[in-house]
């Protein structure tokens, strides 16, 4: 007696959908706000995202959006700030996929988080002393500390004043990467016995609207007569170091000279005008010039210090 079996294949078609779609919104949104219809953007009705439970993929985005499927729309779950999830990286955007079942679709979302001015410029600290000789030249500059915003683009810093302007004057230059060397500049001669102690306001001004502000005070102590100031045997040292090179590696050696003698000759080596972990990463020999690793350097997160 023969047998005959019959074989019955089923085929699950599973279908896919490319989508794709962006929304723009400022950080800082309260939590529930809307960032769009994503139904109505996709051409979807509502019925499909609650039968095909509508849900968002992400790796880290979803603390910040949610997903209402009753009515079809993307909103803030959690306050968006900018600063803290891209720092000074722009643009600034959320990825995340949406996926509905049966059939199986996906769509592909980004969001970008543009910046509002909610950060003031700051300075790293409150108040900078100087000790100044009363024969200081007409021309001589000192080095100010730049100030910091969180912001971009136009909330940047955009400026900087130094008040009153009777001794000195303000000078900016342009770096390649974008950032300010602030200086004041001596423009009238000092007199001790006139006046022995000045008090300066260093204030930077981002673009933003409404325009904020951070200030420092410059604190300077007029000394007698010291003729000569310190001079580095060039305007620039260039470096290179190896990454994971171990803590203590001489990375350069800076040299200046002074041409008076005794206490007024005595040069100490200080590392200013830096950003973020810098000096958490280098620091110099008061003494001898000698500028040290002290910390880790990742060539992927920084091809470059200054």
């Amino acid at each position: 007696m023969t047998r005959q079996v019959t074989l019955f294949i089923f085929v699950l078609s599973i279908g896919f959908v490319l989508g794709q779609i962006s929304y723009t919104i400022p950080e800082e949104m309260a939590k529930g706000s809307l960032i769009g219809n994503i139904a109505h953007d996709l051409g979807l009705q509502i019925k499909r995202l609650t039968s095909g439970k509508a849900r968002i993929f992400t790796r880290d985005s979803d603390e910040y959006v949610e997903l209402n499927r009753e009515r079809g729309v993307l909103l803030v779950k959690e306050r968006i700030d900018r600063e803290t999830l891209c720092k000074k990286t722009t643009p600034c955007a959320l990825h995340f996929q949406t996926i509905l079942e049966n059939p199986i679709e996906f769509f592909s979302v980004a969001i970008q988080i543009t910046d509002i001015n909610d950060n003031a410029p700051s300075f790293e600290r409150s108040e900078k002393k100087f000790k100044i000789s009363e024969s200081a030249v007409i021309g001589a500059k000192f080095v100010l500390e730049r100030a910091v915003d969180l912001d971009v683009g136009m909330n940047d810093i955009k400026s900087y004043t130094l008040k009153p302007t009777e001794n000195f004057a303000l000078k900016l230059h342009n770096n390649p990467d974008g950032n300010k060397n602030v200086e004041m500049v001596l423009q009238k001669p000092l007199d001790r016995e006139q006046q022995q102690n000045i008090n300066l306001v260093l204030t930077a001004i981002d673009g933003g609207e409404p325009q904020l502000s951070g200030t420092m005070l410059i604190v300077i102590t007029v000394l007698d007569a010291n003729d000569n100031a310190p001079v580095f045997t060039q305007q620039t040292y260039k470096a290179t170091v190896i990454e994971n090179s171990p803590k203590g590696t001489v990375v350069a050696i800076v040299k200046a000279s002074d041409a008076d003698e005794g206490s007024n000759s005595k040069i100490t080596y200080t590392i200013t005008n830096t950003f973020d972990d810098v000096r958490n990463i280098f620091e110099v020999n008061e003494g001898n010039g000698e500028v040290i690793l002290i910390g880790n350097m990742d060539f992927e997160e920084s091809r470059s210090y200054q």
